[in-house]
C-alpha cells in the first residue's frame, strides 16, 4: 500500500471472491467520488474473504452491468483480504453478513495497530433493500439489482464521509 496522505480516507469493499459485488462497489463508489472531484481525498479498493479468484478480472456479468451505467471495472483484479488491510483502511465494507463475520474473524486481536478499520455492511448505508447485498454469481439476473443496491448505498456512504474529509 502506498504511503497514506493525512487528508485521504481509505475505503475497502469486500465480498467473498472479489469478482462480483465488491468490484462493482469499488467502481460505483470511485465513479461517484470522481463526479464530485474528490478523487484526491480517497483511496478506494476491493478484496475478497477468499482467494479463490485471486488475480482474476471481475465476472463478465458484473462488468456488463457496470458498463450499462458508464462505469468500467474491467481492469480491476481480485485479491484476498490481507492482514494489513485492517491498519491500512479506515473503513472496510462487507457486502453481506457472512462476509462481515469472516472479516471480523480475520482481524488480528493481539495488536492494536489493526484496530483502525471500522467494519460495516454495504446496506448499512440505505434502508431500501434489507441487510445483505445478495451474491449474483449463480444467477443470470441479479447483477442489475446488485448494481442498484450498491449505487444507492454508495451515494449515502459518500454523503456520510464528505464531512469527515479535511
Amino acid at each position: 500500500m502506498t504511503e497514506r496522505s493525512t487528508n485521504q480516507y481509505r475505503v475497502l469493499f469486500v465480498c467473498m471472491g472479489n469478482i462480483c459485488r465488491s468490484p462493482t462497489a469499488e467502481g460505483v463508489f470511485r465513479n461517484l467520488v470522481e463526479k464530485e472531484n474528490l478523487q484526491d481525498k480517497f483511496i478506494i479498493d476491493s478484496a475478497g474473504t477468499s482467494s479463490y479468484h485471486s488475480g482474476d478480472a471481475p465476472d463478465r456479468r458484473s462488468i456488463k452491468a457496470a458498463q450499462r451505467h458508464g462505469i468500467d471495472i474491467s481492469n480491476q483484479r481480485s485479491r484476498p483480504l490481507r492482514v494489513d488491510d485492517f491498519k491500512d483502511f479506515d473503513l472496510i465494507i462487507a457486502m453481506d453478513s457472512a462476509n462481515f463475520y469472516d472479516i471480523q474473524a480475520k482481524r488480528p486481536i493481539d495488536d492494536n495497530r489493526y484496530e483502525r478499520a471500522k467494519i460495516t455492511k454495504m446496506l448499512d448505508y440505505t434502508i431500501e433493500f434489507g441487510e445483505d447485498v445478495p451474491d449474483p454469481y449463480y444467477s443470470n439476473n441479479g447483477f442489475e439489482q446488485v448494481f442498484q443496491m450498491i449505487k444507492a448505498s454508495s451515494k449515502n456512504l459518500l454523503a456520510e464521509l464528505k464531512p469527515k474529509l479535511k
